[in-house]
């Protein structure tokens, strides 16, 4: 899966390589400890990741918190990746190929279907928005750029589920739960098995008034060459006038759109091979 973070490279520090700014590099490994772990963390767990002392560490804090690359929690006091770290991630995916190949088609879709279609690619928090086409009838449904999906209750997180690693799935799943306690289970439970099996079998992901009442969704993914699932292509409307039969219109438009960028991006059905 695609990650919109990656660790410094270890060529740039190797002698004779553009000279760049110590101090940057040195409080760049905070930025790093926080996006490897995830959550917010308290300053001597952060320190500690970093290799740093928290001595050495509150200052670059206080900087990084003046720009909003980190936030500081106000009852916990924990340390996490502020707007704009949470802005450049956004911008990151909204540039990466397979996003720009699929956007003039979602206009296509929205335009064709009369309901909103998004792309949802998979990032550090997990589904998210990064592209939407509004439907064109005067009854919509609003969806936000950054917007991130549950996996359990959405159409895109379904999908995702289903074609991610196991291990991936797990992780995220704990991170919802971390997020809605009380509301989800960090495991895959028969129910959600059953969600991802049919998922995997249909090649699209359905949700009925999922987490907002009077609104479904329907999903379809979009791989690369090497079979990894990249985006998924989701339509969004009112559970009243919105078709989720796999037979239909919607669920049949989905799947060519999913199937052509898929090709596009080198992708091969292993069925017909």
């Amino acid at each position: 899966m695609m990650s919109i973070y990656a660790p410094y490279p270890p060529e740039a520090k190797q002698r004779g390589g553009p000279r760049g700014i110590q101090s940057i590099e040195v409080g760049g490994a905070l930025l790093m400890a926080l996006v490897h772990q995830g959550r917010p963390l308290a300053l001597k767990d952060l320190a500690r990741e970093a290799a740093m002392a928290p001595a050495k560490a509150h200052p670059y804090l206080v900087s990084f918190i003046k720009l909003g690359l980190v936030e500081q929690e106000t009852v916990s006091g924990h340390y996490g990746l502020g707007p704009l770290a949470l802005q450049l991630g956004l911008i990151s995916l909204q540039q990466y190929e397979p996003v720009r190949l699929a956007t003039p088609r979602i206009e296509e879709l929205a335009a064709q279907l009369g309901h909103t279609v998004a792309i949802a690619v998979w990032g550090n928090r997990g589904p998210t928005i990064v592209r939407v086409a509004e439907a064109p009838s005067p009854v919509h449904i609003s969806m936000r750029h950054g917007t991130v999906m549950s996996l359990r209750g959405t159409a895109s997180g379904r999908l995702f589920a289903a074609h991610l690693p196991r291990e991936e799935t797990l992780a995220a799943l704990a991170a919802e739960a971390q997020t809605q306690p009380g509301k989800a289970m960090p495991t895959i439970d028969a129910e959600l098995a059953s969600v991802m099996a049919a998922a995997r079998a249909d090649g699209l992901a359905s949700a009925h008034d999922g987490v907002v009442l009077g609104v479904s969704a329907m999903a379809a993914p979009v791989f690369d060459d090497r079979g990894r699932m990249v985006l998924s292509l989701t339509a969004i409307g009112p559970s009243g006038n919105f078709d989720l039969r796999l037979s239909g219109a919607l669920a049949t438009a989905l799947k060519r759109a999913g199937a052509d960028l898929s090709r596009q991006l080198g992708w091969r059905d292993p069925a017909k091979s």
